[in-house]
C-alpha cells in the first residue's frame, strides 16, 4: 500500500522529531518538545493500536520502592545510584501529577504494604533492622519524613492468611492507568501532536542532520531529530542495548462483596504486586520465579505463572472466599540488573529513553522530559 498526498503531506512530510512509542516516555516527551516550541512538527509512531509495552497494562501502583526491592537494588548498586533513583521516581511521581491532574488519574492516596510470610522471615527481619537507615536516606533525598513503617496490625483488617508481618509505605498512592494515558492523548492531541498508531518502525540511519526511517511495509520518510522510547521492545531497533524485556502476567477479578483489601501491595522484592480497584483484585508479576521464559518481548500466558498467582490469591490474599477471575493479560517490561534508566543522545540527532525498570508510572514523565531537552 502506497501513501497517498494527503496522507504524506499529513504526517510524514518535515517532521521535526519524530518519536517511536506512544507510552509514557513517548508523549511526555512529546509534550515538553511542544511546551518549549510550539511550531515544532512532533509526530508519535506507535507499533500497536493502543501503547503496546506496558503503559496501558500496568497496575497503577504510584510507587517508588518497596523495602526488600530497595534492599536488593542496594546488594547490586552503589547506596548513591539506589537513592538517586528513588529520587527521580519521586519526581517522576510529582512531575506525572502536575501535567495531567490527580482528579483526571483518580489518584488514591491509599498507601501501600508489603506482605511477609512465615517463609519470609528472615526478609522482614532484614527490612525492620535496616527501616530506619532507609527512612533516613529516603529523607534526605526527597523529604519524606518514616516512610516506612511497622504495621502488623492490618492484617486481620484486610483479610489475609499466612501472612505473618507486614510493612507500611504511607507515600505511596494508586492511578486509573487507563485514565492517565486518556489524559497524557489528549493533551498530546490539543497541543497538535501528532500520533499515528499500528505503524512498526523496523530500522533507521543517520546522515548528516537527517534520521532516515523505514517501516515494517516499506514506507521511508526522515525527521530532523529521532527519540526512542521503546522499552521492552529496544532490542528490535537495537540489538546491543543493555536493556532486557521481561512479560508480566496480570490477572484481574470479577466484584467482589465486601472487598477489605484497599492500597497497594508488594511482596516478594516486588516482583509479585495486588491492589484494589472497582471492587476487584488485581494481581501480577511472578516473573523472577520463571526467568528465562518471561524475558521475552512475546505476548501470552503461562500456566505455571497463572498456577502460581492463583494459587497465592485463594490461599492468602482472598481465603475462604468465592473468586472469579474475569480477564488475564500481559505487559512488556524493559529491565537490566542496573536499573538507573538510559537517557542519552546514541548517534547524531537520536536519543535512546528506555529501562524504565518496571517503574513507568513513577519515572516516564521526567525520562520524557529529560530525553526532549536533550533533542533541542
Amino acid at each position: 500500500m502506497q501513501l497517498s498526498y494527503w496522507e504524506w503531506k499529513t504526517y510524514f512530510k518535515q517532521i521535526d522529531v519524530a518519536i517511536i512509542g506512544s507510552g509514557i516516555v513517548g508523549l511526555s516527551a512529546a509534550l515538553h518538545l511542544k511546551k518549549n516550541n510550539t511550531n515544532l512538527n512532533v509526530v508519535v509512531f506507535e507499533r500497536g493500536a493502543l501503547p503496546a509495552g506496558a503503559s496501558t497494562k500496568n497496575a497503577g501502583f504510584a510507587c517508588f520502592g518497596s523495602t526488600t526491592e530497595l534492599l536488593d537494588d542496594l546488594e547490586n548498586n552503589t547506596e548513591t545510584a539506589v537513592f538517586e533513583l528513588v529520587e527521580m521516581r519521586w519526581r517522576g511521581l510529582t512531575k506525572l501529577k502536575e501535567t495531567i491532574g490527580t482528579n483526571n488519574l483518580k489518584y488514591k492516596s491509599n498507601g501501600s504494604y508489603e506482605l511477609f510470610t512465615a517463609k519470609d522471615a528472615q526478609a522482614y527481619q532484614k527490612s525492620i533492622e535496616q527501616l530506619s537507615y532507609l527512612n533516613k536516606n529516603i529523607e534526605n533525598v526527597i523529604g519524606l519524613k518514616n516512610t516506612f513503617s511497622i504495621c502488623k496490625d492490618a492484617i486481620d483488617k484486610f483479610g489475609f492468611n499466612k501472612v505473618n508481618y507486614l510493612l507500611q509505605n504511607k507515600y505511596e498512592g494508586q492511578i486509573d492507568t487507563g485514565a492517565m494515558m486518556q489524559q497524557l492523548i489528549k493533551l498530546c492531541l490539543q497541543k497538535d501532536v501528532k500520533i499515528v498508531n499500528g505503524l512498526n518502525i523496523k530500522t533507521y540511519n543517520t546522515n548528516n542532520n537527517t534520521v532516515t526511517l523505514t517501516t515494517q511495509n516499506g514506507w521511508v520518510f526522515s525527521a530532523k531529530k529521532l527519540i526512542i522510547a521503546t522499552n521492552g521492545f529496544t532490542k528490535n531497533l537495537l540489538p546491543n542495548v543493555k536493556v532486557n524485556p521481561a512479560r508480566n502476567q496480570v490477572l484481574i477479578t470479577k466484584p467482589i462483596k465486601s472487598l477489605k483489601i484497599k492500597g497497594c501491595f508488594h511482596y516478594n522484592k516486588g516482583y509479585v504486586y495486588f491492589r484494589n480497584i472497582d471492587d476487584r483484585i488485581l494481581l501480577g508479576g511472578g516473573r523472577n520465579l520463571f526467568v528465562e521464559q518471561e524475558t521475552t518481548n512475546e505476548f501470552g500466558l503461562t500456566e505455571n505463572v497463572k498456577n502460581y498467582l492463583i494459587q497465592l490469591l485463594k490461599e492468602v490474599i482472598l481465603p475462604n472466599q468465592k473468586i472469579e477471575i474475569e480477564k488475564w493479560w500481559s505487559g512488556i517490561l524493559g529491565v537490566h540488573q542496573t536499573k538507573k534508566p538510559i537517557v542519552k543522545e546514541i548517534e547524531n540527532n537520536v536519543i535512546l529513553a528506555v529501562r524504565l525498570g518496571g517503574m513507568g508510572i513513577a519515572i516516564g514523565s521526567l525520562i520524557g522530559e529529560q530525553a526532549a531537552n536533550l533533542s533541542t
